[in-house]
């Protein structure tokens, strides 16, 4: 037996390499038939595996063409390239003056058909882009390249997600299954918590959702699918916007996880980054929001495609604004992708990174809990403050969120919010800042759950909700972790990974929040733009309800076209 089994090791070892190639042949094989089984029986059924499984061969056969003929692909673009470079001196002139031509059309029949409440949205977008531009730290010294084709990547990405049916479809598809996947959660929460669980549903519904998330997050680290997917993003902002390899990783990395995490991504680099890039890593995790509290505010019963949506188009909003609000002025040291490498998953086997994602997710949920506490005794304590200070000058209703709500009114407002829902927002704007998003969505899941009852839409001169486009931008606007509260939490991660960069990381942390909570209204302010309600709402709910009249111009053809099939 010893000696037949040394054989059997002897010619594994031999035929190794074609042994591997023919389990996987017989795997794929059998994986293939699956989906041609799939598909013969009902295609519409089968139709998300059939694109899952073109969308995985395409990138399985890229990958395996870049690593086999990098050169010879470098070598066949090359003449092109160096053609570009010799023109782009009037090449670039053409492009711009195409692209503002282009704008400017593009308006004109947008408002002809949506009506013109689009262009305070697109006013809002240049206002933000002149504000970052005068206080920038080198105004004369930005690069236009990462700005603008940061700013065009949002608008495409919104254009295909919020105004074409195929885009709105899949990532309405998406939405829709994240929220059943995150559900799942439930199981363990009873299990745990008993049959009552809902009663007390922030602590027992909600933050269950995170440690799920971040059990799930932990094992797509470990086979690997995250980095690919990181790296994959990364690749398109570095190629589209000029920015170097260490901010578009992190930048991309920030969609999927949270603002202390991506930078481990990139740790053995940070040490030899440029105050922009330092800059551009911290804006970059002010704007976004991790995918574990992505569902916590999903549960709350805010749009999960719109939350989806507003996380992917921050991404390049981050670069724009960063390298707008801090512009390069230094050599990169860190300029060839190929020879970057990502922080690998520690874990030995799969049930160890599961576990190690939920053991470390403790401390997010203890962290979610307290703040929450500590917040909401503090928001009260100023309320009763506040209400105390307006008394004394027959002004007994004054709180902390009217005072906020004054101070990013116009800010709202110019996100292409409705004027009578510009003070809501602007208080729900002040929340997130001064506290966090957490208390600010919550806020939110009121408004839209009151909406959703429908009744008087003001009681004693208090509006009690908002129209379907003013929630949609709030959604847009608050998508990010740009508050006070993070501000401190990203000089101590960030100072840990890189002790010799805290002088840098101090100075620069405030600049970066204001550049972080400007990226997210710039995103509200392309989500104003694009939002149009006919895409979500069918003709019976759109006529429907009187209140909703508000979110469709008056000339819209969408509205004229619900008409018609009714008549």
């Amino acid at each position: 037996l010893e000696k037949n089994y040394d054989k059997i090791c002897e010619f594994y070892k031999k035929h190794k390499i074609r042994i591997h190639y023919a389990i996987y042949g017989i795997l794929m094989t059998a994986y293939l038939a699956v989906v041609i089984a799939a598909c013969s029986l009902n295609f519409r059924r089968g139709l998300p595996l059939f694109i899952i499984t073109v969308v995985a061969t395409f990138f399985i056969c890229w990958d395996f063409l870049i690593s086999k003929y990098e050169d010879k692909i470098t070598a066949f673009f090359s003449p092109g390239e160096r053609y570009l470079k010799k023109q782009w001196f009037w090449l670039k002139w053409v492009l711009c003056a195409a692209l503002i031509i282009t704008i400017i059309c593009w308006l004109i029949f947008d408002t002809m058909e949506q009506g013109s409440r689009q262009l305070i949205s697109f006013g809002g977008l240049v206002m933000y882009v002149l504000l970052m531009l005068i206080f920038s730290k080198y105004p004369t010294r930005v690069d236009w390249r990462p700005v603008l084709s940061g700013i065009g990547m949002q608008f495409i990405l919104g254009l295909l997600i919020l105004r074409t049916k195929v885009g709105f479809d899949v990532f309405n598809w998406l939405g829709i299954h994240i929220q059943m996947f995150l559900e799942y959660s439930d199981t363990g929460a009873k299990f745990v918590f008993g049959e009552k669980y809902k009663d007390h549903f922030f602590a027992f519904k909600v933050l269950p959702i995170v440690v799920f998330f971040s059990t799930v997050m932990s094992i797509l680290y470990y086979v690997g699918f995250m980095q690919w997917l990181i790296g994959k993003v990364g690749w398109i902002m570095h190629i589209f916007m000029g920015t170097t390899p260490v901010e578009s990783l992190v930048a991309a990395g920030n969609i999927f996880v949270g603002q202390t995490e991506s930078p481990l991504l990139v740790r053995p680099y940070l040490p030899y980054i440029t105050k922009s890039e330092l800059h551009a890593v911290m804006t970059a995790g002010f704007s976004t929001i991790a995918g574990s509290v992505l569902g916590a505010y999903v549960s709350f019963g805010v749009s999960s495609s719109h939350l989806l949506t507003a996380s992917v188009m921050s991404a390049p909003a981050s670069l724009a604004t960063s390298k707008l609000f801090w512009p390069e002025t230094e050599k990169p040291l860190v300029t060839l992708r190929s020879s970057l490498q990502m922080a690998k998953c520690e874990s030995k086997s799969l049930l160890e990174a599961a576990s190690q994602g939920a053991s470390t997710s403790i401390t997010l949920v203890a962290n979610i809990a307290v703040n929450l506490i500590s917040f909401l005794a503090m928001l009260t304590f100023l309320d009763s403050a506040f209400s105390w200070l307006g008394s004394l000058f027959d002004y007994p209703q004054l709180n902390f969120e009217i005072i906020c709500a004054y101070i990013f009114m116009p800010f709202s407002f110019m996100m292409g919010v409705d004027w009578e829902d510009s003070f809501i927002v602007g208080g729900l704007l002040g929340y997130k800042t001064f506290f966090n998003e957490f208390l600010a969505y919550e806020r939110l899941s009121k408004l839209i759950h009151n909406r959703e009852k429908g009744g008087s839409m003001y009681i004693n001169g208090v509006k009690q909700y908002m129209t379907v486009r003013s929630e949609v931008i709030a959604t847009y606007a608050l998508c990010g972790f740009a508050n006070f509260g993070s501000l401190g939490l990203v000089i101590g991660g960030l100072t840990s990974i890189a002790p010799s960069k805290k002088k840098e990381i101090v100075d620069g942390a405030f600049r970066a929040m204001i550049a972080g909570t400007v990226a997210c209204f710039m995103t509200a302010c392309v989500a104003g733009m694009l939002t149009v309600p006919g895409l979500e709402f069918p003709c019976h709910i759109l006529l429907g309800n009187a209140s909703n009249f508000t979110d469709v111009p008056a000339k819209s053809i969408r509205l004229v076209e619900c008409c018609q099939r009714l008549f």
